[in-house]
């Protein structure tokens, strides 16, 4: 998939408030997608720090975006689930999200997602099941 497919992609399938977190790619093909998250001040809580949901929404759409390049084209699916560990905080600079798909059943699909901050450190770790819809 090329960027302008992704774009269309996720201008397509996702909530406007996710879209709103304005996720870029940087690499995406059959095996995995990387994505970036550019910095806004309006992701941080009151704590000074990225809100968890901005992550969960970024870990999800990145997963979602890797599922359709490994699937050569979007099918409807759905999060089964998303477990996530928080393991740094992350008070700014853009954050590069790496998904992947570990195994692809008929039905489900399990994926594991790694965002980084901007000193390369992982700070946050997601596994992920999916349910092919069609």
């Amino acid at each position: 998939m090329d960027d302008k497919e992704i774009t269309e992609l996720l201008d397509r399938v996702l909530a406007p408030w996710v879209r709103a977190l304005t996720l870029t790619p940087i690499k995406v093909d059959e095996e995995s997608a990387t994505l970036r998250l550019p910095f806004s001040g309006e992701w941080r809580h009151s704590g000074g720090m990225i809100s968890g949901q901005v992550f969960m929404a970024a870990a999800d759409t990145a997963m979602i975006v890797a599922i359709t390049a490994a699937l050569g084209g979007f099918k409807p699916m759905s999060t089964v689930s998303l477990n996530i560990n928080f393991m740094r905080a992350v008070r700014k600079g853009d954050v590069l999200i790496k998904a992947r798909v570990l195994r692809m059943g008929r039905n489900l699909v399990f994926g594991e997602v790694e965002l980084f901050d901007e000193g390369g450190n992982m700070a946050v770790q997601a596994t992920t099941t999916y349910a092919l819809l069609a």
